[in-house]
């Protein structure tokens, strides 16, 4: 996948940088380009993790594209400020779509990218700011992926909803590029009227944009795209799309597969009995782990201390390092998935009681 974070110039006199994940196959190019946009965790902007999307990145690099991320300004490591224009989403997709827009300025000026072969996705916040960037017409750009775009704010006299509707109403009157829209029916932000509402008022007003609604998605489809098991929801009509644009569909790239923890004959994932280590408590909260959605992983630490975590992008390292906060020492993974890798001697002496097990937090990917 060749992963390197580099930085790019953005916002007035490119005065900021964008911290932004590139992958490329190998060679010099030129590749067809991906940009993703990411969307807004509840919280400081600044405090939101480096966002990779690794799943559909793989599935495009080993099409022969390269892949970008950007976090956009306040985001991650980004330098300059989050733009927040309140209740009014039209402002606040257009001022994302700022970033964008100069994060493809960039990509078309480099070597390695074929800057009249572009395609824009984008998730949640991301969503919302790859259509608003479809009110210009941005050279080289072909299309546009809205995968469950939209924006929430529960602040008080903020009818986020209607100011939805508005925003795309507003952005499909000044519609350039042709797009994409998948949204599930669990979608926890944005249901299926919200949706229908949205994608109304946005071809009503003149916009080009082709609906897919699709069933469940585990728990929430809001997080479909950032899933491992969600290319099977989202690659057919992403392929039909890129079809319909004129852009590669075919794999052309070997990508080899990230490593897998090994599996070990300690015990049977269901036995709970046999992790070390867990009170009574702990021994109830792998219990609940057991039911959580794959991928996932459960740590702990000979402390007592235990945590787990379930979809999104590597669980095993999230886990890990949720249990280390908690404990103050170094843990280790019991479980990935539905089986045991447990390599460790558990010893008896460091069992620790109810009252004094550390507990730990689940974490997901929205």
């Amino acid at each position: 996948m060749n992963e390197t974070v580099i930085a790019i110039p953005a916002g007035p006199g490119k005065q900021s940088e964008l911290q932004t994940t590139l992958f490329r196959p190998n060679g010099p190019g030129p590749f067809p380009l991906l940009i993703i946009n990411h969307g807004k965790e509840s919280g400081e902007p600044r405090k939101q993790p480096r966002e990779r999307f690794i799943y559909m990145a793989t599935a495009f690099v080993k099409r022969g594209y390269a892949v970008l991320v950007p976090m956009r300004r306040g985001f991650a490591g980004s330098t300059g400020a989050y733009a927040d224009h309140g209740c009014n989403m039209t402002a606040n997709g257009y001022a994302q779509a700022s970033d964008v827009q100069d994060a493809i300025e960039f990509a078309r000026r480099q070597r390695w990218a074929d800057p009249e072969r572009i395609v824009v996705a984008g998730q949640s916040y991301g969503g919302l700011a790859a259509i608003a960037l479809g009110t210009r017409a941005v050279p080289g750009v072909r299309g546009l992926i809205n995968f469950a775009g939209g924006l929430r704010d529960d602040g008080e006299r903020c009818d986020w909803r209607a100011q939805l509707v508005q925003a795309f109403g507003n952005y499909g009157a000044a519609n350039k590029i042709p797009s994409l829209w998948m949204y599930g029916v669990n979608d926890s932000l944005f249901g299926p009227e919200l949706v229908a509402r949205m994608h109304s008022a946005f071809e009503r007003a003149g916009g080009s944009a082709r609906l897919v609604e699709f069933g469940a998605f585990k728990r929430d489809a809001h997080g479909m795209a950032a899933s491992r098991d969600g290319a099977r929801i989202w690659w057919r009509e992403t392929e039909r799309f890129l079809e319909q644009i004129g852009m590669p569909t075919r794999e052309t790239v070997a990508v080899a597969d990230a490593p897998s923890v090994p599996r070990t004959d300690f015990a049977r994932v269901d036995d709970i009995a046999a992790v070390p280590y867990l009170s009574e408590n702990g021994r109830a909260a792998y219990r609940e782990y057991l039911h959580k959605l794959t991928p996932r992983a459960f740590a702990v630490s000979p402390s007592g201390a235990w945590c787990w975590a379930e979809e999104g992008e590597d669980p095993h390292a999230r886990a890990l390092a949720a249990c280390a906060r908690s404990s103050g020492q170094t843990c280790q993974l019991y479980s990935v998935d539905d089986y045991v890798v447990w390599q460790g001697v558990a010893d008896d002496k460091l069992a620790v009681s109810a009252s004094s097990a550390t507990g730990g937090a689940g974490s997901g990917s929205l």
